[in-house]
């Protein structure tokens, strides 16, 4: 869907406030798919006139970006709203508030009860309303809410500022069918649409022309990408491209782009032609995320992951025999409700075997909306934490481990910029996503350089 008309309000906002220097600054909770969505609410407000700061002060606008997927997301909003009362009554700012967080009823109720004085509540699904939204709170200096319930539609054309020169992401699908009994992405952000293959290798061919060299591809789960068109017969396999794999494929021949990252992806749905097109496809890094949540099987099922242990591990297997120089990162969760000790050594045990390069780990936490939040045998916190703070050994253990192989080794690293730490180096990413610094030098910055790891520090290796 193009929004033409939406974005006429662009230009009404900017007309009202010409002659007026204007600043917005945004806060973005949450995963990369709410960072994407950012780069485009940036996008609209800089078209809108506005620049761009960091200081709370200085704002004439404050937009929160939310996110709902764990619990501190909703203290940092509600910690964040109190310092922005007070700028609200000494400055007149407009504080505006969107994201997935909006689409759950209780904290859009919570916020007119107990934060009357937000200007414009906006959702996931009308996130394209939102300078038509800021028009009409500032003429009729009101509130304005505007939240969907049903799935909202794919929209084209929208403004973006990137937050970075090199790397961006882009989106290729949004929403979710497989309804994880933690999780409440499918409640906020709908079910699965994919985005038209047309619009996805436009978007590419012209970060590329930009000068970008790594994309990321982005969806609740990437690898069902045109499931859905597929069972409508809204594509077939006579077209070019009709699933993941034939769009890796596809971006894989644009040329500029150098790196391909994908997340989140799906095990239930690694099918042989994804695997195919991630060995087949140069450009596409062999780190793979590969999101396991548990080890146990009973805890795989009730979290309704749709595989078990057994075949999580043949999975990895597959794919070890088939991709060269693999390497994977994963997700687990620590705590789900009724895992047992012999559950959480079961995660563990996984752990162990597979030896992932990265793991993202989260205690679980209980989200308003889901079947796990009403599930009885809720885990103690203190239980949780222990369960935790033994997986959080374990992977550092490997992590040490594995970051001594790279010592010694020739890697090859996108160079993205200044190190913030050390003005004297550069940092940049192995096509493992290893983080490496190395000594500064001109001309460096947006090219893949080899460099020679001549040693790890836990974190980041140094190369030379």
């Amino acid at each position: 869907m193009q929004v033409k008309e939406e974005l006429e309000y662009l230009a009404k906002v900017k007309n009202m406030l010409a002659g007026k220097a204007q600043k917005y600054m945004i806060l973005t909770m949450g995963c990369q798919l709410n960072e994407n969505d950012s780069e485009k609410l940036c996008g609209m407000m800089e078209e809108m006139g506005y620049t761009k700061t960091e200081n709370l002060e200085d704002a004439n606008l404050v937009v929160f970006n939310t996110c709902c997927v764990r619990e501190n997301a909703e203290d940092r909003l509600f910690g964040k709203l109190g310092e922005v009362k007070k700028q609200k009554e000494q400055n007149g700012t407009i504080i505006a508030i969107g994201g997935c967080m909006m689409q759950e009823p209780h904290i859009v109720e919570k916020l007119k009860k107990s934060y009357p004085f937000v200007d414009v509540i906006f959702g996931t699904h009308t996130l394209h309303h939102f300078p038509k939204d800021l028009y009409e709170s500032i003429q009729k200096n009101g509130k304005i809410q505007d939240l969907l319930d049903i799935d909202g539609e794919i929209i084209e054309g929208l403004p973006i500022v990137r937050d970075h020169s090199i790397k961006a992401s882009v989106t290729i699908m949004n929403g979710c069918n497989n309804f994880c009994t933690y999780c409440i992405v499918p409640y906020v952000r709908g079910r699965e649409r994919s985005r038209k293959p047309e619009d996805i290798l436009a978007e590419v061919k012209e970060l590329a022309e930009k000068g970008y060299k790594e994309i990321t591809l982005l969806g609740q789960n990437v690898n069902s990408y045109l499931r859905v068109e597929r069972k409508q017969g809204l594509v077939s396999e006579e077209q070019e491209i009709h699933s993941f794999a034939t769009l890796l494929r596809a971006i894989n021949k644009i040329e500029g782009i150098e790196r391909i990252r994908f997340v989140s992806p799906h095990p239930k749905d690694f099918t042989d032609d994804v695997i195919e097109a991630i060995r087949d496809c140069e450009k596409v890094c062999k780190l793979i995320h590969l999101p396991l949540q548990s080890g146990s099987s009973k805890v795989l099922k009730e979290m309704n992951r749709q595989y078990t242990k057994e075949q999580f591990l043949n999975l990895v297997k597959k794919m070890e025999e088939k991709i060269p120089n693999l390497t994977l990162s994963t997700d687990i969760i620590v705590g789900f409700p009724n895992e047992t000790e012999e559950d959480f050594e079961d995660t563990l045990d996984v752990v162990r075997k597979v030896k992932f390069e990265q793991v993202y780990m989260f205690i679980y936490s209980r989200r308003v909306g889901t079947p796990a939040d009403k599930m009885e045998g809720q885990i103690p916190e203190e239980i949780k934490h222990q369960r935790f703070d033994r997986l959080k050994k374990l992977v550092e253990e490997q992590i040490e481990e594995k970051n001594q192989k790279y010592v010694g080794t020739i890697q090859n690293v996108l160079i993205e910029g200044e190190s913030k730490t050390n003005p004297e180096y550069l940092t940049g990413r192995t096509d493992s996503n290893k983080v490496v610094i190395c000594p500064k030098q001109e001309g460096r910055i947006g090219k893949v350089i080899p460099l020679k790891i001549v040693s790890e520090h836990m974190w980041y290796l140094k190369g030379e």
